[in-house]
């Protein structure tokens, strides 16, 4: 094996499938993107290149800024959802001590393989104003706070948020506890000898350890928000107005409703350079090199 590692001429070999499969897959639609957002196009025709016209005109674009900013917010809300009781539904789990820990296992992860669009009805009948669940909630605890939650430009976006970060967190939960089962016990007891709490040595080894667990995860919610698109799509159709676009949707509505492909074409450069500007910025503060013990 030493002897192929060392040899510059093997490792070309047996690496250019693999690129070549990326390269056609990913780089090159990527790189068409870019082209055809340079372009006056209704995707027909050969159409007209115009520089960065459709950049020009998506930053003067009130329904851009809103897409842009409803996407952080979705991003923001599941990340810390998704990851922060992800986190304490998989330390709990993992600990040997807590009871029904099997069932729970299995059963936190059950929405993950649920349909989204089962997922969207569900939670479309429990925001129901009139005979939905959350409402009748509030009821019970004889709180007077009954909520159009769909209708509503400001609580849409948050709602809709809330079905996503439900729905996923289980996936989160079964990779952080994986992550958690991997910490070798002699650390655990050695923090136990010294005196540390449960709590404490969740703090002070758990979680350092699984810096690159943690890092995954924080890549994949946060470019997953910024992507959002099937939620907003089934639940409201971008609606009420264009409170619930994010940028996924308003390239689907420039490209395939108004036949603007350079425009939405635009507006998925963006987001690929949103997304990479992310995962760059996780990959560096999430250092696991920087760790030592």
């Amino acid at each position: 094996m030493r002897k192929y590692l060392g040899n510059k001429t093997a490792i070309a070999i047996f690496t250019l499938p693999a690129l070549l499969l990326y390269t056609i897959m990913v780089f090159y639609p990527i790189m068409q993107t870019f082209f055809r957002s340079m372009f006056e196009w209704d995707g027909l025709s050969a159409g007209t290149f115009i520089w960065f016209d459709n950049y020009k005109e998506l930053l003067n674009d009130s329904v851009f800024h809103t897409a842009l900013y409803n996407g952080l917010i979705f991003a923001a809300i599941i990340t810390v959802t998704q990851i922060g009781i992800g986190s304490i539904l998989a330390f709990a789990v993992s600990d040997v001590s807590f009871k029904g820990r099997k069932i729970l296992r299995i059963s936190f992860f059950i929405p993950v393989v649920l349909s989204i669009t089962v997922v969207c009805q569900l939670w479309l009948s429990i925001y129901n104003s009139e005979y939905g669940l959350m409402n009748k909630l509030f009821d019970m605890l004889g709180i007077q706070y009954h909520q159009d939650w769909l209708s509503s430009g400001k609580s849409a976006i948050v709602a809709i948020a809330f079905v996503n970060a439900w729905q996923y967190m289980g996936y989160h939960f079964a990779l952080l506890l994986a992550g958690a089962k991997s910490v070798p016990e002699q650390y655990m007891e050695a923090a136990r000898i010294d005196g540390a709490t449960k709590l404490q040595a969740i703090v002070k080894i758990t979680i350092p350890m699984m810096a690159e667990t943690y890092k995954f995860c924080l890549v994949f919610a946060v470019t997953g928000g910024l992507n959002a698109f099937a939620n907003m799509y089934i639940m409201t159709s971008g609606g009420p107005g264009t409170s619930t676009y994010t940028l996924t949707y308003l390239m689907y509505r420039s490209a395939f409703r108004i036949g603007e492909f350079g425009y939405g074409s635009a507006a998925a450069a963006i987001l690929v350079i949103e997304c990479l500007l992310a995962t760059l910025i996780i990959n560096r503060l999430v250092a696991r090199e920087r760790i030592s013990y």
